[in-house]
């Protein structure tokens, strides 16, 4: 009998994703632009450019992109691919930026998993309304035996319900700090596991970082040249 495959779990930034879309959409207009119009060095600049800027948008919004699997957690990078056994990892650490920690000592940076301070503190107002709308739930009007019979109003969705049902699971977090939650219960669940044993690997993106360095490269002899 064959196992089943499971998908691994894909994290990325949306707000990355979309800043990225929009980024190559501008760069694309005004570098084609300059190619069908410019004169003289104009074009072989603005091509110059497109070969530079290109490759390090796509690097830095659309390509960073964490896969946890049921072995090994993958993280793509702008410039590098980290495979790391869940065996392998140490912990996975939030500060100003989320990183995992292997048993060697070294640090990756996830760069699909940005720390966002706005994003915490929308969810701290966020429970701090919901706490506040739970107790106005309690003690308002028919917060007594009767109300109290019919589950303080909640059952009929009013009075405080929606507060009650987001304190049953729990206090609001942040995307990031969702997304960190359920990667380190991966990792406390499979860490122990045979299957996720093995060397952490590291594979360099020379398909980004080849066409940055030929445009920059080419940029700097152009602006020499000119």
């Amino acid at each position: 009998m064959t196992t089943p495959l499971v998908k691994d779990r894909i994290y990325r930034s949306p707000q990355a994703l979309i800043g990225g879309v929009l980024l190559l959409v501008i760069v694309l207009w005004l570098g084609i632009d300059a190619l069908i119009r410019g004169h003289g060095h104009t074009p072989w600049l603005a091509l110059a450019a497109l070969i530079l800027i290109v490759p390090l948008v796509v690097a830095f919004t659309l390509r960073p992109a964490v896969f946890a699997g049921e072995d090994r957690l993958r993280v793509r990078n702008p410039f590098r691919v980290i495979t790391l056994p869940w065996g392998e990892i140490a912990s996975l650490r939030s500060g100003f930026s989320n990183e995992v920690v292997v048993k060697s000592g070294a640090k990756y940076q996830l760069w699909a998993i940005p720390v966002s301070l706005r994003g915490r503190k929308k969810a701290a107002r966020q429970q701090a309304k919901s706490q506040a709308d739970a107790r106005r739930g309690r003690t308002g009007p028919g917060a007594g035996g009767a109300g109290r019979g019919l589950g303080g109003f909640g059952g009929f969705g009013g009075f405080g319900g929606q507060a009650a049902a987001e304190q049953a699971d729990g206090p609001m977090r942040a995307e990031a700090d969702k997304a960190m939650d359920d990667l380190r219960e991966m990792l406390e669940s499979r860490g122990p596991a045979e299957s996720a044993q093995g060397e952490v690997t590291v594979r360099w993106a020379y398909e980004v970082a080849a066409p940055a360095v030929a445009g920059a490269v080419l940029l700097v002899i152009l602006l020499v040249v000119v």
